[in-house]
Order: C-alpha cells, then structure tokens, then sequence
C-alpha cells in the first residue's frame, strides 16, 4: 500500500529533542449496507489528539468532549495501549511517560469508528514521534511503513473495515489474504453523495451486536449480499441514482440479524427505505448512515424523530494525519 509521499500519508518526521504531535482522526462508518467486515468509509468528523513523550515517568491524560469523565485516564486509555503496542512493533523503548490532550468529537458506541479512530491515533503519534530523537532512542530513529501501520491497527481492533478507511480516507474496501495481512484500495465516492449520519442518544457496544450474528448464513443471502456489495462500489462512484442507491444498499447478512438489539434504528432504517433513501446500519448501530442525493435530501427529516441527531457530512478524502509535529 502506497498512500502517497516519501514517508506515506499517516505521519512526517521531523528532527530535534523533546516533541509533541498533534494528530486528526476521523469518524467511520464501516459495512455500508452489504459490504460487511470489507467497506469503510471516512467522514468529515474528527477527533483531535495532542500526544507528548515525558521525561517524568507517568500518564497524564486530559479528555475534552466525547468520553470525558468515563474513559480511563491512566495506562488503560485506549490511545495509550496503542502507542506502546506501536513502540514494541518498531523495537524502541517505552517513553517514561506520555501525555494525551483529547478533544473527542467522535461519538462513543454508536456504529461510528470511535475506537478505531483512537487506534490508528495512536499508531499515528508514536510513529511521529519516533522519528525524533526522544528520551531512549537519541540515536536510532525508526519507522513504521504504511502497511506496517495498517496491520498493527488492524491486529488491535480485530478486523480493518474500520481502520482502513480511518487511516486513508474516502471509500475503501479492505481484506485480508491468506496469510492474514490485511490491504486496501481506497476510492472517492462521486460528490453528489453526501452521507448523511442519523445519531440516537443511546448507545450500542460492537460485541453486543456481534454477538446476535450467527454462524452460518443461507447462501441466497450470501450471494445476494456479494452481488449488491458490487453493485454499491458503482452506485457510490457513479453520477448517483437514487433506485440504484436503494438497491445496491441492501443487505441479508447482518442487520435482520441485528435488530432485536436496537428496534428504534431497525424502524427508522424500513421508514426511510420505504421513503426511498439509501440508508443502512452504520458500522454495527445504532446510527443509521443515509447516503442523501439531491433528490432524496428533504426526504429524511421527515423520518427522523426528535430523540436523534442529524448531522449532514462530508466525506473525509484525506484520513487520519499528524497536523504538527513539535520538537523543542
């Protein structure tokens, strides 16, 4: 995977002492109807992510926004576990201490890639930083190619359908061959979709909904969801037709199977189908993701109730990146 640039997309490096990265990730939703466990895409919504190696020992941890005062604030915050995990992958010492600063946008258990946004900010801050000559590792600075970066954070969150997109941004499709390194091509939908997140109060855990997913699925409904799947990569890249959407949208796979879970997201899903817009589970709920087209946009308000957040989006074309990369 060649995302572009002498050192890739997801970081620069930059020579000096002590530094600090600024990192941007944005939200995902992954599945897109039919494309389960293989299509992602990046939107315009972004989490923040200042990360600082200390020479005191220690984490010191401060979380603005999403998650602030839930998330854990010491050695189990999830963007710490993953620079350390990113630090051991390229052989360099453990930093005494880290810092976070984390202005958190992303909504947390709701379909929409959180998790996955603080995995790959992670990967993303101790790979900047490691091209400095922090405290440890004065003489050898190291790397983590693209596919390095991919593959570790496809190996913390357990699949990529979520991380690839984050990672490069637009439209991906994401596998994994037979030795289970994981790739991915990323596209750019056409720029008359405009995604379109419907977002409840309640929240949904991704083991929850996997875990209503059975083990063997008829091979109709797999045939069918392989065929639409392709179908969709067209109807997204194409000059969109609103009956193309809909149909390429469809799925057997996962989200019947889901929907005793989260009933409301299921109902609003049939209403605004039957309406006649394109819309799905986004990742594994309970947003719904419609993917609006001008002659279906003023047909989703109506739909929605009070209870939810609709927030038109862009798609986020250039994914997660280091914005600055500090040394003093």
């Amino acid at each position: 995977m060649d995302l572009g640039g002498p050192h890739g997309l997801f970081g620069t490096p930059a020579a000096g002492g002590t530094a600090r990265a600024t990192v941007r990730v944005p939200a995902t939703s992954a599945n897109l109807g039919p494309g389960f466990d293989t299509l992602g895409l990046a939107l315009g919504l972004h989490d923040e992510i200042e990360a600082e190696i200390s020479e005191s020992p220690g984490i010191d941890i401060a979380v603005e926004g999403e998650g602030a005062g839930e998330l854990d604030l010491g050695e189990g915050h999830l963007i710490v576990t993953t620079m350390r995990a990113t630090f051991d992958r390229m052989g360099l010492p453990q930093p005494r201490g880290i810092r976070l600063r984390c202005l958190n946008r992303i909504p947390h258990a709701r379909g929409l890639g959180s998790s996955s946004a603080a995995i790959c900010a992670g990967i993303l801050a101790a790979r900047a930083l490691a091209t400095t000559p922090y405290a440890g590792n004065r003489d050898h600075p190291a790397e983590l190619s693209d596919d390095g970066a991919l593959a570790l954070a496809t190996e913390i969150e357990g699949h990529p359908d979520n991380v690839a997109p984050c990672l490069a941004g637009g439209l991906t499709v994401a596998w994994t061959d037979a030795g289970g390194a994981p790739h991915l091509v990323r596209l750019l939908p056409h720029e008359a979709v405009r995604p379109v997140v419907l977002v409840p109060a309640h929240r949904l855990s991704t083991e929850t909904a996997r875990g209503l997913l059975p083990k063997e699925v008829p091979h109709a409904d797999a045939a069918a969801n392989a065929g639409r799947a392709a179908l969709l990569i067209a109807a997204l890249t194409a000059r969109p037709e609103p009956g193309l959407l809909l149909a390429a949208t469809e799925d057997r796979l996962h989200q019947d199977y889901r929907a005793p879970a989260m009933p409301r997201t299921a109902d609003l899903v049939r209403r605004l189908r039957k309406a006649g817009v394109a819309a799905v589970v986004s990742g594994a709920g309970p947003t719904v993701l419609a993917f609006s087209t001008m002659n279906t946009q003023d047909l989703i308000a109506p739909e929605v109730g009070n209870d939810w957040h609709i927030q038109p989006l862009e798609v986020e074309t250039r994914g997660a990146r280091v914005v600055s990369l500090e040394t003093r």
